[in-house]
């Protein structure tokens, strides 16, 4: 039987994250995807954004590691190469109903330690991005975009020249809790039953029933997972904007937003549709109501000129209407298995915070 010091469950951005942490402290470890190669969910079906961090509850994971995260990544991509570019963003208030909605949000970001955050009139906006109109703008420097398939090759190169391995088509399908550790089942061409003195869940998507699967592991401490699906249309032809431009934040997200790739292509999304299964299909009717969303802030968007792009699943601790969930950092303390820990509800900003969530995690352990 095999063992291994430490088993990260799941190749997306946070898991390689988590894995190159803890190899870069010596650990011997080993990532279980259950796909065949690294990113194939919720990291690579996001807008690539790097946020500022002024959405979220003070004090909350979500609000410390995206701002630590932020700082971490922009410094990471600097020294890798890794494509990215600060490009910044407006949040728009797109009528004067929704002004207080932008100083109430100026108000929360200044709480969390974006210091840089710039509440701008609809003249001073327009002259910035001509095609815009609005009412209000607050403006986010900080903020930026990545390749995000660029950064996940550059952590796994990170990982593996620490003398970290990836097992790609390796599911876990079960396992369970000892007094040294966890035994872990892992299906695949090759089943194999192999030993962890530390497992980290990162599963994404399939965390909540990769934790169930763990004898041992009580019940209650795995939490509900709703999925938030996202579709995004992409813009034919050349944007007339420079930043990413933003509406109010709406229940379940951000709105549908534009956002640009490094090449200067405009992409819109995501909308927010609770699904009770994954399924990234675009549904080509959903235009319609982008079109609606994007012409309050870029009334000359032509007809036609959104064609569908892509879908996300975001990997929700609370249903539609329910208050927003923080990230959810599980470890002994709260479940009683030794040498678990579970990560819970790591959607947006979890591509920001991908460092930072490595950092605590590898430090917890």
């Amino acid at each position: 039987m095999e063992h291994v010091d430490c088993v990260v469950i799941g190749a997306g951005v946070v898991g390689l994250a988590v894995a190159r942490a803890l190899a870069e402290r010596g650990l011997e470890t080993l990532i279980l995807e259950a796909e065949h190669q690294i990113g194939c969910g919720t990291s690579s079906r996001n807008s690539e954004v790097i946020h500022a961090g002024l959405y979220y509850r003070p004090g909350s994971l979500k609000a410390t590691l995206c701002r630590r995260g932020r700082e971490l990544l922009y410094a990471y991509c600097a020294s890798r190469g890794v494509p990215h570019r600060r490009c910044g963003k407006f949040i728009v208030a797109t009528d004067a109903a929704q002004t207080e909605a932008l100083e109430r949000l100026l108000a929360l970001g200044r709480r969390n330690g974006v210091k840089d955050l710039v509440p701008i009139d609809a003249a001073a906006a327009s002259r910035a991005e001509p095609a815009l109109r609005c009412a209000a703008a607050l403006h986010s420097p900080s903020t930026g975009i990545v390749d995000s398939h660029a950064l996940m090759l550059a952590l796994q190169g990170d990982f593996e020249r620490a003398g970290g391995l990836i097992a790609f088509d390796a599911p876990v399908t079960g396992g369970s809790a000892g007094p040294q550790g966890l035994m872990l089942q892992v299906g695949g061409a090759e089943p194999m039953r192999l030993h962890a003195g530390r497992v980290v869940n990162c599963a994404g998507l399939q965390a909540q029933a990769v934790a169930a699967s763990i004898e041992g592991l009580p019940a209650a401490a795995v939490p509900g997972c709703f999925y938030a699906k996202g579709s995004y249309f992409s813009l034919a032809g050349r944007a007339p904007f420079t930043r990413l431009i933003y509406p109010v934040p709406e229940p379940g997200g951000l709105g549908v937003h534009l956002t640009l790739d490094l090449g200067g292509q405009a992409r819109f999304g995501p909308d927010v549709e609770w699904v009770d299964r994954i399924d990234y299909r675009v549904q080509p009717q959903r235009a319609q109501a982008f079109y609606a969303a994007i012409r309050r802030y870029w009334p000359a968007l032509p007809d036609g000129a959104l064609l569908p792009g892509y879908a996300g699943i975001r990997p929700k601790l609370q249903p539609a209407g329910g208050a927003e969930a923080d990230f959810l950092i599980q470890g002994a303390e709260v479940h009683g298995v030794a040498g678990l820990t579970n990560l819970f509800g790591i959607e947006s900003p979890g591509l920001t915070a991908a460092l930072a969530i490595g950092e605590r995690v590898a430090a917890q352990i």
